[in-house]
């Protein structure tokens, strides 16, 4: 994996948990939704290159 993917992973990561903790304080469920979606995301991606960088 490379810095630039680790760093858009994690920058993907850190918007999820913002969204998700402002729709926590506003009670907004579709922007609590779409923060857990965009942690899933990044998620994935990191799992996809932790594989990648294992068969290197």
């Amino acid at each position: 994996m490379g810095l630039d993917d680790k760093i858009k992973n994690a920058a993907q990561d850190i918007v999820g948990k913002a969204k998700e903790t402002i729709g926590n304080a506003t009670d907004n469920d579709k922007l609590v939704a779409e923060g857990k979606a965009e942690q899933a995301k990044a998620d994935a991606k990191k799992a996809g290159e932790d594989v990648k960088d294992t068969f290197k």
